[in-house]
């Protein structure tokens, strides 16, 4: 397997959550580029109108684009107490947004904690060239405020959290574009073109992990976002975790040994979505007649690398294998104590789902965003990692993802555990 690196994995991230000004600026240009250049793709593909299926798993372009640009004016152009960091009043009047002098409310087009996920289909939005056009004056503004900002995490607190929330939406929108079956990094414009999957040369390599105390969340200056933030210490006792997330030669046995039709190997719940879904496979994979297995990518289908790391598989697939295996997911602390204190554990090219459901840390306080970890606590499962599409400045060991078990569009494998 390709040694990504534990130190440079976590340096590029830290970097991010702690870097000053000037490294902050460079980051806000990037993330904009990203951000353009992958809107620019989908409009090569769909066209000027960007349509798109109504999907619970997608939303329209123009939105997306819209709403990143919005959020990033709303937290900093527009706060009044931008500098006051996570102490901010979330509902301080907001001077008017740019679009007003455009007889625009774009907070009534593009705040998600208004809009409900299905009417984003329906706004007058405006066009494709004013958006981007409001999305470059946006970071212009957002770049001479962040000039003269306190240089300190409480005054940079904003300017780090649009940049994350930019990150996030870009890896979406290569989610997207996987659905949709087009190719968002064709064009060559990218600057970030994910890598090659990351191939794992003995299947049954594990990892032996001693048992010990173990603090969870983020810990000591820097960015943190709130569902990381709280005093919890386990004791986690001693376990064998797989070297690596698992890839297709270790999944598709459970496949030949009919375990798509045998409820057995089911959760409950994982049991009604494999009937409701029909699905006798992972999603973007087919038997071939020429080739074996096929997977598809960007809308093409390739003869399927039994070395890459299994992809696009549900919490109930990953549990369901688990089960015919004999193993179990690791917990979020088992996962950390193993990436943190392990030579040898190779992450970051899948989202890896854990046991353990996304839930407060004791203490825990929502900050002035309330709406990114509060309305989730709702026991779908924290995923740990990152994905190949992901930021490197998003690749960070204490970082908690969270998504439903039922989720197979997103970039998720799964590790196992003794």
């Amino acid at each position: 397997m390709k040694d990504i690196g534990m130190a440079h994995i976590v340096s590029e991230a830290q970097a991010a959550r702690t870097g000053g000004r000037q490294a902050l600026a460079h980051q806000l240009r990037d993330a904009r580029e990203r951000t353009l250049a992958l809107f620019a793709a989908s409009r090569a593909a769909l066209g000027d109108a960007l349509v798109v299926p109504c999907s619970p798993e997608l939303n329209p372009p123009l939105w997306e684009l819209g709403h990143i640009g919005w959020f990033a004016d709303w937290w900093i152009a527009r706060n009044p107490q931008r500098g006051r960091g996570v102490r901010a009043d979330p509902q301080a009047p907001r001077t008017p947004a740019r679009q007003a002098r455009r007889g625009l409310d774009a907070d009534a087009l593009y705040d998600s904690s208004r809009i409900a996920h299905a009417l984003r289909w329906q706004l007058p939005l405006p066009d494709a060239d004013t958006t981007v056009l409001d999305l470059k004056a946006g970071l212009q503004d957002t770049l001479c405020l962040l000039a003269d900002a306190p240089d300190t995490d409480e005054g940079l607190y904003f300017f780090r959290l649009a940049l994350f929330h930019e990150d996030m939406h870009a890896e979406a929108a290569v989610y997207m574009a996987q659905t949709l079956g087009h190719d968002p990094f064709a064009a060559g414009t990218l600057p970030h073109p994910p890598e090659p999957a990351i191939a794992q040369p003995v299947a049954d390599d594990m990892l032996s992990v001693p048992a010990m105390d173990w603090s969870m969340g983020h810990h000591g200056p820097g960015f943190a976002f709130d569902n990381e933030l709280g005093t919890c210490t386990l004791h986690v006792p001693a376990f064998q975790i797989d070297a690596a997330p698992g890839t297709w030669a270790r999944y598709l046995p459970f496949l030949d040994a009919g375990g798509y039709e045998k409820k057995k190997w089911w959760s409950e719940e994982g049991w009604a979505w494999r009937s409701a879904q029909g699905r006798k496979e992972p999603r973007y994979l087919r038997r071939s007649d020429t080739h074996g297995w096929e997977r598809q990518r960007w809308g093409r289908w390739l003869p399927l690398d039994l070395d890459e790391v299994a992809c696009h598989l549900s919490a109930f697939e990953a549990e369901a294998w688990c089960a015919w295996a004999g193993r179990r997911l690791p917990s979020e602390a088992e996962w950390e104590m193993a990436a943190h204190t392990v030579a040898g554990f190779e992450w970051g090219s899948v989202w890896e789902w854990t046991a353990t459901p996304f839930a407060p840390y004791p203490g825990f306080e929502p900050h002035p965003y309330v709406d990114y970890s509060t309305p989730w606590f709702d026991s779908r499962p924290v995923l740990k990692g990152a994905s190949l599409a992901t930021s490197p400045r998003m690749r960070h060991p204490k970082y908690r993802n969270y998504f439903e078990r039922h989720r197979n569009d997103i970039m998720a494998g799964f590790r196992s555990v003794a």
